[in-house]
């Protein structure tokens, strides 16, 4: 009679556990369902603005490159070689590089 007892108690646990672990598989169903409608209205908006500024910035780095560095870069280059040839017309011995 006990064990009957003991059986009983069991099933009744198990199913009350199995009831329990049904309830919360749907909530985290739900769960995902609106992480899945966050991810398809919020993130994937936010993810091609970032396209069309990173676009934007790769645009605005090449006018610069092409229009300030390269441009002062050739100067910078020019007034180097001018100062060593006046250096060589003045007879200076060369100066070590400084790295």
């Amino acid at each position: 009679m006990v064990l009957a007892d003991v059986r009983d108690v069991a099933i009744i646990l198990l199913a009350a556990i199995s009831i329990a672990i049904g309830i919360l598989l749907a909530i985290l169903l739900v769960q995902i369902q609106s992480l899945i409608r966050l991810l398809q209205e919020e993130v994937k908006p936010i993810l091609t603005s970032l396209q069309e500024t990173a676009g934007t910035v790769r645009g605005t780095t090449g006018v610069v490159s092409e229009y300030v560095v390269t441009p002062v870069a050739r100067l910078a280059s020019v007034m180097a070689g001018v100062r060593r040839g006046l250096d060589v017309l003045r007879g200076r011995a060369p100066e070590e590089p400084e790295f």
